[in-house]
């Protein structure tokens, strides 16, 4: 399996389980992952070094939440 389609599968997994989720749980992992992006930012503000392609994830994670919370939204 090539690193493009592992990828791929994690993706999918990971909606799966957020839409697995309800909107209380959903809103609290945003908050999370808010957080966790702000602490990144943090990090690179103060010369830390930080993996650069955190910065990336965290944003992917975060699109991908607020398409489910979105998804959910417009269901109801």
């Amino acid at each position: 399996m090539s690193k493009k389609n592992i990828k791929a599968v994690e993706r999918r997994a990971l909606l799966k389980d957020f839409r697995g989720k309800d909107r209380a749980a959903l809103t609290d992992e945003l908050v999370a992952l808010r957080r966790e992006q702000f602490n990144l930012r943090m990090a690179s503000a103060s010369g830390q070094p930080a993996r650069p392609d955190q910065h990336a994830k965290v944003r992917g994670k975060i699109a991908r939440l607020k398409t489910v919370l979105h998804e959910q939204r417009n269901a109801k």
